[in-house]
């Protein structure tokens, strides 16, 4: 579309020339019922009147909206012709006023793909329901904006909606004698984080009250919601009960009283992130209201993204970037204080274990990348920004402000907090407006640490080095640090260095620890000389930086063979963690991995760490792997989980972990003839509840080895004719093993352009099965003949699922690997955002490629 990819340096000039005071939004979404067009999008009308400044009269600028037609604009009385000034993507406006008021009149699309205004119709009733999701620039696929961060301003909505429907926005509002929804002018606040949600959903409410520092009364109206069909289990206490352990959290260490009004919380069908927060009314995926039995970790990560939005109204949306380049500005902060308040202020105290075992993860890999980048990123239009939310802004922006709590203090950064809201509330903000109020609440010179922790790419590796005297006591301990070639520096990092051995009754356990600033090559850590000799050094113990923990060949020997032994559950996924970025870097054969889980993940008492294990176990044996041995590294998984699920203890959140990952592993005929027992009920596991949700899980290996057909999948999905069973067929009918199944999968992703965004992850998820290697290699061409049209025809959202989603991976062989660097040196003059998820991608493949010649060594 022309103009869509809006450019930073466009942005720039445009935010230097205008200021807007206001917007006025009228949609009429009764279409969103009854039959649609025979022809063409279904369409509802958006009816914007924007008010603005110029600072240079009789200037040109342009306003933003993605719509099929516009009837009609007007500026400042002015009739425009709409075919004359509007391409599809922007409205070009000329001989501007120092006061403006524009009026534009158009007919916009609903979506399938999760971006501007979604329209889904439930499976199970036929209900419709709608919500907006718009970040980072989907505002104007639902009214007309000058589509920018810093371009801030009072947002004021009126919406006509079906009869019997509810509908919300960032402010309250009510439906008037007249049938129209009005609501309440919001504060300044960017585009992107405007919102609307309509239909019949099923709608719960409750009331946080604070008494506030200076004796005033606080009341926030609270809200919460999900579709009919889920009501049933929803859960509306429990996300109540986090969502205001979270607001006295916040309350009390940032000494600035919630800005928007009420707070609802939307749980909404075919969402494309975790969660979005509109102030006032914060979206989240349905997927978190859960149907079925979930462990402990499922609640945790929920209460964590709750609490990552609840940041967001100070960190984003009080407070915003200026521009893209510092989105960390909110999701890093979001990311640390969501972990932070989860950890002091909820139940789940042991939040940080799996931010050092899980999230860490996701940095860790995409800091290796060669799309990695700096915190603080470079990012030069829309296309960039929308592959920028991504494990190094989130994960590793709040590892490294982790460590900058340790190290201007914990004091001193909520005060910076503090003086950082009052000083720049309502406004927009970039790098060094946050580094200014830290210096002045620690005295630290802030320039230095942001050199080396937000504007260098890469992540550091930290190796113990350790000598001993005549009598095994430590002579020097000292720490090695290494860079990648690709990025070179070395920085200061805080650690603590931990000495474990075994004790009487066998646990492995800290007798000496200390923390030391570790900085260059070499740091030797002075107060652990004379130590008796340890069986396990832990570099970064207690997870205080951001690093790749290495382990000497004496401590890893101790993990082979007592991992399981390790008594601090921090510890425990901290070396589960070291040995995970071994395996990825081909430093440990995936077999030895793989070995590592079946002796030690039975006795891992963090059911996070545990889920974790699981998938580090699937992709070692997939991808990591000699091929030669992935039949018997699969036997061994499968036997392996199989043991564990007998031996778990009945009805406990560990047996429920094991007999997922039994589904998952499962693959000969006793295995499978065990799946089909479960679900027929002709065998049963004490304790074990196979309900709904674990009915998919057996039912999914059964079709992916021929041992499900259409009629039996299509049986299943009449026990549970819902939107999450239409999205378990989907998967399950495009995993059989069939060249007819991949051909239709195939045809319906690259060809159509019929599914939602939903369905094509769940088609994407059957299609690419480990065990079908043959069946779609004959796709890896195709693959490259064809992604830089489908980029060019669908939404980026859709784009990139299918371009990630169908890299053939899974033919994994230096043919492969050269035929992605070919279609690279081909297209050079391909989208910037393409080039990269190609180019992540092939650098996984040439990953996996070594790790295999690792594992076929061994």
């Amino acid at each position: 579309m022309p103009g869509e990819n809006l450019s930073r340096d466009e942005a720039r000039e445009r935010g230097e020339l205008l200021s807007v005071t206001g917007y006025e939004v009228a949609l009429d979404l009764r279409s969103a019922v009854g039959e649609g067009p025979a022809e063409g999008p279904r369409t509802f009308r958006s009816v914007t009147t924007l008010r603005f400044a110029c600072a240079r009269p009789g200037a040109a600028t342009f306003a933003d909206l993605i719509a099929p037609s516009v009837t009609a604009v007007t500026l400042n009385g002015r009739s425009l012709d709409p075919a004359a000034v509007f391409d599809g993507a922007r409205i070009a406006l000329d001989g501007l006023a120092a006061q403006n008021t524009l009026v534009v009149d158009a007919q916009c699309a609903y979506s399938r793909t999760g971006e501007g205004m979604h329209r889904f119709v439930d499976p199970e009733d036929g209900e419709v329901y709608l919500y907006t999701q718009y970040e980072p620039a989907d505002a104007r696929r639902v009214c007309t904006t000058f589509e920018q961060p810093d371009l801030k301003a009072p947002y004021r909505f009126e919406v006509r909606a079906p009869e019997g429907w509810q509908v919300w926005n960032n402010g309250a509002g009510a439906r008037g004698a007249d049938g129209v929804w009005r609501f309440a002018e919001t504060k300044p606040i960017s585009s992107y984080i405007t919102a609307v949600v309509a239909g019949p959903y099923h709608y719960v409410t409750d009331t946080y009250r604070r008494t506030l520092a200076d004796g005033s009364e606080l009341e926030i109206p609270l809200g919460a919601m999900c579709r009919k069909g889920l009501a049933k289990h929803f859960d509306a206490d429990d996300i109540f009960l986090v969502t205001k352990q979270g607001l006295d959290f916040f309350h009390e260490h940032f000494d600035y009283p919630y800005p928007f009004g009420k707070y609802d919380q939307a749980f909404v069908p075919e969402y494309n992130l975790g969660a979005m927060e509109n102030p006032g009314l914060v979206t989240f995926r349905e997927e978190y209201v859960y149907r079925g039995k979930v462990t402990q970790a499922s609640y945790e990560r929920r209460a964590n993204v709750i609490l990552h939005e609840m940041a967001h109204m100070w960190f984003g949306d009080l407070v915003t970037m200026r521009w893209w380049d510092d989105l960390w500005l909110k999701e890093s902060f979001a990311d640390f204080m969501g972990a932070f308040s989860m950890v002091e202020a909820t139940r789940f105290t042991n939040g940080w274990i799996t931010f050092a075992n899980n999230r860490k993860a996701w940095a860790y890999r995409a800091d290796q990348l060669p799309s990695t980048h700096p915190i603080t990123a470079d990012i030069r239009d829309l296309e960039d920004a929308k592959l920028n939310f991504d494990g190094i802004t989130y994960a590793k922006g709040a590892s490294v402000l982790k460590q900058l709590v340790a190290y201007v203090g914990r004091d001193a950064f909520l005060e910076g907090a503090r003086r950082y809201f009052k000083r720049h509330a309502y406004g927009n903000t970039e790098l060094g407006d946050l580094l200014a109020v830290l210096e002045e609440t620690s005295g630290r010179d802030m320039a230095g640490w942001a050199r080396s922790w937000l504007q260098t790419a890469g992540v550091n590796s930290l190796t113990p080095q350790v000598l001993y005297d005549a009598e095994g006591r430590v002579q020097e301990l000292a720490v090695v640090q290494d860079a990648p070639e690709a990025h070179p520096e070395l920085r200061p990092h805080r650690v603590a260095v931990g000495l474990y051995r075994r004790s009487r009754d066998g646990g492995l356990t800290a007798y000496a620890h200390t923390e030391a600033d570790v900085s260059g090559p070499r740091t030797v850590v002075d107060a652990l000389a004379g130590a008796e000799r340890p069986d396990l050094v832990l570099v970064n113990d207690q997870d205080l930086t951001y690093c790749k923990t290495r382990l000497d060949a004496a401590s890893l020997d101790t993990l082979r063979a007592h991992l399981g032994s390790v008594t601090d559950p921090m510890a425990r996924a901290l070396c589960w963690s070291a040995l995970w970025n071994m395996t990825r870097d081909a430093l440990l054969p995936a077999r030895d991995f793989i070995a590592l889980v079946l002796a030690h993940a039975g006795r891992e008492s963090d059911i996070g760490v545990l889920q974790m294990l699981h998938s580090w176990a699937e992709s070692a044996l997939v991808h990591y792997a000699a091929p030669a041995w992935r039949t018997e590294g699969g036997r061994l998984l499968a036997q392996g989980a199989l043991r564990e699920l007998r031996a778990a203890e009945p009805g406990s959140q560990h047996q429920l972990t094991w007999a997922r990952f039994f589904a998952r592993t499962a693959a000969s005929d006793e295995e499978l003839a065990l799946c089909r027992a479960l679900l027929d009920g002709t065998e049963k596991v004490r304790g074990l509840d196979v309900d709904q949700e674990l009915r998919w899980a057996f039912l999914g290996p059964l079709a992916a080895h021929g041992r499900a057909d259409e009629a039996a999948v299509e049986a299943e999905l009449a026990r549970d004719a819902t939107a999450s069973g239409e999205r378990h067929k989907v998967r399950c009918l495009a995993s059989r093993p069939s060249a007819e199944v991949k051909a239709a999968a195939w045809e319906a992703l690259v060809e159509s352009d019929t599914l939602s965004n939903a369905l094509v992850e769940a088609t994407i998820a059957g299609f690419a099965q480990p065990g079908q290697r043959e069946l779609i290699a004959p796709y890896a061409e195709k693959y490259f003949a064809v992604i830089e049209r489908v980029w060019a025809e669908r939404s980026i959202q859709i784009g990139m699922l299918v371009v990630r989603g169908l890299f053939p991976d899974l033919r994994d062989d230096p043919e492969t690997l050269a035929a992605a660097q070919d279609w690279l040196a081909g297209h050079e003059k391909a989208a910037p955002a393409l080039r990269r998820l190609v180019a992540e991608a092939a650098d996984d493949l040439a990953r996996a490629l070594r790790a295999q010649e690792c594992d076929a060594a061994a």
